[in-house]
């Protein structure tokens, strides 16, 4: 039932999200005195609609996205006598570019806004990779199994590396001549050994070195990397330090830089995944043909809502809302994209034409006409093509071999 409700919810994100993209599109061309004819949520049959001023407003059938009329959007659209002046491809070119990018800053906003309602509610995950000490002090001797939830036993007194002068915060870039970039690389390159050995820190800005006795104890510990493969008992090294926190708490005041900052890490995966795109075709293909479907490949909309369900079926309701602020932050974009029939492909139009303008003025000429969009149809239909048999391809990975995280 959980699943299910999940799934609902998460696909009235989705659309939500779509029908406040397309709201900024609206809203910034009639602040800006262009004419918005129809807004509509949804596709399909029309269920009901009504008009306020000069726009109709409406519900579709298939609430699987929406739409924003803008008369004038380019050359192309006939206009009525009353929406010459106003047409869309009339007006200068910062109008244009704060309508077409109205959708887009309404998606980064609704990212944001998720992120921030995140960080004051439950917290942001830790994004730190780096082997951060986030606590010092005594090495547990043993560790419980499985029953137990492998928990360490109780300890007192100081710990080897606290011992030898490591505090929190410093950051283990070498044990002995291993350099060390996470945390669990830590603990690999430490388990093995015994006696003293040089540990090599960054704190501030020095870089301090600390002969640490290695503390013998016993741990269940993974000995192959087959997945299925189960922890044994060892005798292995250790120090007596922890990582920092995996999700970090915040106050709302306190969540407003952790949330841009957060927000910068998002930036920067969601850039790395629209470069790997092309690139997971063949993972996409593998999937559909029967072979292991990867988590990190590309999901549709129908994906992402079955993920949003396995994540409500299991409590993780934080996961939820990340997922559906990731969502947001890869759709703006996406659209960001220079590609007919995205908005990046007509702000792109838009900054040719008076680029090209501001030369025909230097030389003394008078502004050119209207891009003919008719000449770049063949560039868009295979944009259009591309992308939908992208689409299709992931839509079907997600029904016949779905990404299953938990």
């Amino acid at each position: 039932m959980m699943f299910v409700l999940g799934v609902v919810l998460f696909a009235l994100g989705i659309t939500a999200s779509v029908a406040l993209h397309e709201a900024g599109h609206m809203w910034t061309a009639q602040k800006l005195g262009m004419k918005v004819r129809r807004y509509y949520i949804g596709f399909g049959p029309r269920i009901f609609s009504f008009r306020r001023g000069e726009t109709e407003y409406g519900l579709k059938a298939l609430p699987a996205g929406g739409f924003c009329d803008i008369a004038g959007m380019t050359a192309l659209d006939e206009l009525a006598p009353d929406e010459y002046d106003r047409a869309m491809y009339k007006q200068k070119t910062w109008k244009r570019l704060v309508v077409m990018s109205g959708g887009i800053a309404m998606n980064f906003l609704i990212g944001i806004v998720l992120v921030y309602a995140l960080a004051v509610s439950s917290g942001l995950p830790n994004t730190e990779t780096r082997a951060v000490v986030g606590t010092v002090g005594c090495a547990a001797p043993t560790q419980a199994g499985e029953e137990g939830g492998y928990a360490p036993a109780e300890c007192e007194g100081i710990g080897p590396a606290q011992a030898a002068g490591i505090q929190p915060g410093d950051v283990i870039v070498a044990v002995g001549d291993t350099r060390v970039e996470t945390f669990g690389q830590l603990v690999q390159a430490t388990q093995p050994l015994s006696g003293t050995v040089d540990f090599t820190v960054e704190r501030d800005d020095e870089t301090l070195t600390f002969p640490v006795a290695i503390q013998q104890v016993q741990r269940w510990v993974y000995e192959s990397d087959d997945p299925d493969a189960e922890p044994v008992s060892r005798e292995v090294g250790a120090i007596g330090v922890g990582g920092e926190p995996r999700v970090l708490e915040y106050t709302p005041l306190s969540a407003v830089p952790a949330t841009f900052e957060f927000t910068g890490y998002l930036a920067a995966r969601t850039a790395e995944a629209l470069v790997q795109l092309p690139s997971k075709v063949s993972d996409l293909w593998t999937a559909v043909t029967g072979g292991e479907r990867a988590v990190d490949t590309p999901v549709s909309v129908v994906g992402a809502s079955v993920i949003g369900g396995q994540f409500a079926e299991a409590g993780i309701w934080q996961s939820f809302v990340l997922l559906l602020a990731q969502l947001n932050f890869f759709l703006g974009a996406f659209n960001l994209l220079p590609l007919l029939p995205l908005d990046g492909g007509h702000m792109a139009v838009a900054i040719y034409e008076r680029l090209r303008n501001w030369v025909r003025n230097l030389r003394g000429l008078a502004d050119g006409p209207p891009v003919d969009y008719m000449k770049l149809l063949p560039l868009t239909y295979v944009a259009v093509v591309v992308g939908g048999a992208y689409m299709l391809l992931t839509l079907t990975a997600d029904i016949v071999n779905p990404i299953k995280l938990l």
